[in-house]
């Protein structure tokens, strides 16, 4: 059989997602790795949403790009509050 022949089938949910905190380490660590304080890098991207706060050192720029900014913040937000809940 001809593999042109073949219907082909496309599930979006198939492709690996990378995880809010992946990218915010991945991204740590880049910053660290070029001499930068990641936690002002990190906040000043948040914030503005300019991406030249994060270098492509390691893909760091293209990697937080991939997810959008409220994410990244609900995911700082409830790893908080998990780790103090207990306190």
């Amino acid at each position: 059989m001809n593999f042109s022949d073949k219907t082909m089938k496309f599930n979006i949910h198939d492709e690996q997602q990378t995880s809010g905190k992946e990218v915010l380490l991945s991204v740590h660590d880049a910053l660290q790795e070029k001499g930068y304080n990641p936690i002002n890098q990190i906040v000043g991207y948040l914030l503005s949403g300019d991406p030249a706060y994060i270098p492509r050192h390691n893909d760091a720029r293209t990697l937080i790009r991939k997810i959008e900014r409220d994410e990244l913040i609900e995911e700082l937000v409830k790893s908080y509050i998990e780790k103090h809940k207990e306190d």
